[in-house]
């Protein structure tokens, strides 16, 4: 359902408050005006359920607005009942009647009036929008309706009426209407206005063309339901290209009209006395400068940080804005309040200044549209200054001198002026500052297979620092730490912070946040190289709109709204960055998708230094030129730079030969300080900690990390992690312990299941591992396979080897083509010297099905070796390596096949890393007879 029909559909119950009139706070019971003609229900016995009628009538009869709605709903199910049994019909008082014409349960063709017992609704005031800073004084009429059973049809007909004093005169209407694919039993629309009085109507959508016709002193206007449905259009199209399912009509006679209309009520001659608050306030700015740009900075900033939003709806407050001396009092006030009272402060000060009307998100469609004041739904002061044109808004936060001159996106805007004026298009620049000034430097001189270590200082302006100011100064401590992490992740992603702080500047109305914390390495292994993304260009930055339909051809791409953004990227490069070069286009002056970025790439005396700025100004791209703008920008994506390593970097499985322990210092730093503030609460600093210490070879280390985060949040996956680690030191009995805790916590997992049998096999009951793979067989299901070919696996290296290898022939001959049980079958054959020419063509097979190589290219090596031939397994062997150097299996056969070719001191390099990534790896090739 499009989002208009859903604004339509949910008109069924609640009626939308009406704008302005006068009235009481109880809803009228009368029957319905002449001129509305009920709708006929459909018969009772076609409707299945939901809504049978929605009709909705408009009349304008000059300045008054009539709103009729006729709603009939078939409570087919007891979920039905439950929902509509209670009715709840919103209106605000002051600004129009609320009319009952009908409330009537219709049960086997009889109708039956629901009010006839005297019922009536119960009116209960409350400001359901306060948590949106507005306050509506809208009232709910409610009513449970007495008697209701499944299969009844309710129907409720009423009306609301509306009469806006500050239209002088005029009227405006406007109303959602249903379309396609919404299916409704009945559906209907009518709007109607004298016939000598000039009324403008207008539906936005495609496909409806109503005609109007006269009855008597009326034009009427009927619209068939639903419309056809919503043009679908490209995400990225200008907002003037959207139609959408709604008619709106208005006596407006132009654009000029109602801008003179408006602008009494934003007159300010008189507002500010003579020894007032105000007057006080005005001589204080003139006093501090005799720039009048900065006098306007001033005074904004004023109505920005002295006055809080409130919106008030009521006493004519939909467009009459409150005086500015009781905004200056009450310290409140909406767009309307700080408009005016913005403009009695730049006008004392004899600043040229006028309010415009804007919409926040439609503007864009504006001169479409019906003239009327209900094309807009925000209101701003333009001032001008010396020839430059100034946007000030009183509801932003943290605008200052810098930002004076920035352009909000809003389209096209109605200045409002005594003698009227035409909507103008606001020109649009990039903005003077950054809205995020990030500067990171990242220490990674030991090693780039370590965590970075970085400082960050980040500096935030506009919305956002006031965003993080008032969460600053409303959440304890632990909140709003957290809320900054989270803040902070959408920019350098998860980390472990040592510290974080944030400090607000209200002078200079931005937030400067510090931190220092670990970060996940940036390097990965690519095309045989282990390389870095140092540019933000490709996160930030993309362009693929879609203009394949014949319909889009035609449409522009629109770009993001004017905004600006500069990151600094310092690295500290291992080995004083010998050996590292940079790769792809570095320097770049170039627009891109419609952002103009600016970066320059330096590498010099071991550190290499990113500096880059992003800006847009809201372009938008014609249609024509979409193709090679999408091209152009995939290319230069394609050639950002990246940093690569040499293969000598190094690695970290030999951190002893590191010109630096710096980075690895600070990390044990870091990672032991947030273990040590651990909780139930929040684990990650165990856990990465944990990881951190695995990676280089510390298994002593992660046991201890991963035994707190069990004392304070035991897991399957914490059980089997330390299962691991003390595996690794030797302790297969704690081993065994931890992966039956696993087993106990989660007794269908796979991995824990997996763990128990090995480890039990290992210690010497086969029988008992591979009983534990027979129960889960027999249950059958989709995870048997993957337990035969456990089972396998493990019988493969502590059983019977023929029976293992009969196992998997079973299984490839029913799911052939597996790369991953080809290769099992090799490593079997391999590890138990058996079956060794078939043993071959299994590796073979599985390294042409296989995008991934590494690890099979380790089995098809042992498989050489066994045939003598260890030329081939270097060759096979190297190349593993080349694609994972840190595979310590690779590293022990390659050790063996050194030590047979004579070259001794090769073999106890590989062996050293090999012993450092796998404690037990000698241990387990003994059991093949294999040893170093």
């Amino acid at each position: 359902m499009t989002r208009w029909g859903r604004l339509a559909l949910a008109a069924t119950m609640l009626v939308a408050p009406a704008s302005v009139a006068m009235a009481g706070e109880q809803p009228l019971y009368e029957p319905a005006p002449a001129w509305i003609t009920p709708a006929k229900l459909a018969d009772p016995q076609n409707v299945t359920g939901g809504i049978a009628v929605l009709d909705f009538q408009q009349r304008i009869d000059g300045a008054t607005v009539w709103n009729y709605a006729d709603t009939a709903i078939k409570l087919s199910t007891p979920e039905e009942l439950s929902q509509y049994s209670n009715i709840t019909v919103a209106w605000a008082p002051d600004k129009g009647d609320l009319i009952i014409h009908q409330l009537a349960i219709l049960r086997d063709g009889v109708e039956i009036d629901a009010l006839a017992g005297g019922q009536k609704f119960t009116v209960l005031r409350r400001e359901q929008s306060l948590e949106q800073r507005e306050l509506t004084g809208i009232l709910s009429a409610t009513l449970p309706v007495e008697g209701l059973r499944a299969g009844d049809i309710l129907r409720l007909r009423m009306s609301t009426t509306i009469k806006d004093g500050a239209l002088g005169g005029r009227a405006q209407a406007t109303m959602p209407l249903i379309a396609e694919p919404v299916r409704i039993a009945q559906a209907g629309y009518k709007l109607s206005w004298r016939a000598d009085e000039a009324t403008r109507w207008k539906i936005l959508a495609n496909g409806a063309e109503p005609k109007a016709r006269r009855n008597g002193d009326f034009m009427e206007l009927p619209v068939a339901l639903p419309l056809p449905k919503p043009t679908e259009l490209p995400n990225d199209a200008p907002v003037r290209y959207q139609r959408l399912p709604i008619i709106e009509a208005s006596t407006f006679t132009s654009w000029t009209d109602v801008s003179k209309v408006m602008a009494p009520l934003y007159a300010t001659e008189g507002t500010i006395a003579a020894g007032s608050p105000l007057a006080g306030e005005v001589a204080t700015i003139m006093a501090a400068t005799d720039d009048p740009v900065q006098r306007a900075a001033m005074a904004l900033q004023l109505v920005q940080d002295k006055i809080r939003y409130l919106a008030v709806g009521m006493d004519g407050g939909n467009y009459v804005p409150q005086p500015p001396a009781r905004t200056w009092d009450v310290r409140y006030g909406d767009c309307k309040a700080k408009t005016l009272l913005l403009l009695a402060l730049l006008r004392a000060m004899k600043i040229d200044a006028e309010p415009v009307m804007a919409h926040a998100s439609l503007g864009d469609m504006v001169p479409s549209r019906v003239p009327s004041a209900l094309a807009f739904n925000h209101v701003l002061v333009h001032a001008t200054i010396g020839g430059d044109s100034l946007w000030l808004d009183g509801t932003m936060l943290g605008t200052r001198l810098g930002d004076i001159r920035d352009t909000p996106a809003l389209g096209y805007v109605l200045p409002v002026r005594a003698e009227g004026a035409e909507p103008v298009k606001i020109a649009l620049h990039a903005p003077a500052r950054p809205a995020i000034d990030l500067q990171i430097v990242a220490d990674e001189s030991t090693s780039i297979d370590l965590p970075s270590v970085i400082d960050l200082d980040m500096v935030v302006r506009g919305q956002l620092a006031n965003l993080l100011t008032l969460a600053g100064s409303q959440l304890g401590p632990k909140e709003a730490r957290q809320l900054y992490e989270q803040f902070l992740g959408h920019y350098v992603g998860e980390a472990q912070y040592g510290t974080l702080t944030a400090t607000p500047d209200t002078a200079d109305g931005s937030v400067t946040v510090k931190a220092r914390g670990v970060f996940g390495s940036g390097w990965e292994r690519q095309d045989l190289r282990t390389e870095r993304w140092i540019s933000r260009v490709p996160d930030l930055i993309s362009f693929e709109p879609d203009r394949a339909r014949a319909a889009w051809a035609d449409i522009p791409v629109a770009t993001p709204a004017p905004d600006r953004a500069r990151y600094r990227l310092r690295i500290k490069l291992p080995d004083g960055g010998r050996g590292y070069t940079i790769d792809g286009v570095a320097p770049l002056d170039d627009r891109l998708a419609g952002y103009d970025v600016d970066r320059s790439v330096t590498l010099a005396d071991g550190m290499v230094t990113v500096d880059e700025m992003l800006t847009s100004s809201g372009v938008e791209i014609p249609a024509a030129g979409v193709a090679a703008e999408r091209d152009r920008v995939a290319t230069l994506l394609a050639r950002t730079p990246r940093l690569v390593a040499p293969d000598t970097a190094t690695r970290r499985w030999n951190l002893a030969q590191a010109a630096s322990r710096s980075q690895l210092d600070a990390i044990e730093t870091i990672y032991k300080k947030q273990a040590a503030e651990a909780d139930e609460e929040n684990i990650t600093a165990l856990t990465s900690s944990a990881s951190f210490q695995r990676g280089i070879g510390d298994y002593k280390g992660a046991a201890a990390m991963l035994t707190r985060q069990i004392a304070l949040l035991p897991s399957a996956d914490a059980y089997l992690a330390r299962a691991s680690a003390r595996r690794e030191m030797g302790d297969s009995a704690g081993a065994l312990a931890d992966a039956e805790e696993a087993r106990k916590l989660d007794p269908s997992s796979i991995a824990a299941i997996s763990t128990v049998a090995n480890l039990t096999a290992e210690r010497g009951d086969v029988a008992a591992a591979t009983k534990m793979f027979d129960e889960r067989i027999a249950l059958g299901g989709k995870t048997r396979d993957d337990y035969r070919v456990m089972k396998a696996a493990l019988v493969g290296e502590y059983g019977d080897a023929q029976a293992a290898i009969a196992e998997l022939d079973a299984v490839i001959a029913a799911k052939p083509g597996n790369p991953a049980m080809l290769n099992q079958r090799c490593w079997i054959k391999a590890t138990r010297n058996v079956a060794l020419d078939t043993a071959l063509k299994d590796c073979t097979s599985a390294m042409e099905l296989s995008d991934s190589s590494a690890a099979i290219l380790d089995s098809r090596a042992l498989v050489w070796m066994r045939m003598g031939r260890d030329e081939d397994a270097l060759r096979d062997l190297d190349a593993a390596l080349l694609q994972v150097p840190a595979m310590g299996s690779s590293r022990f056969l390659r050790a063996i096949v050194y030590k047979r070719a004579g070259r001794a001191s090769d073999a106890a390099a590989d062996l050293a890393i090999a012993r450092r990534m796998s404690p037990s790896i000698e241990r387990d090739y003994a059991r093949f007879g294999l040893k170093p």
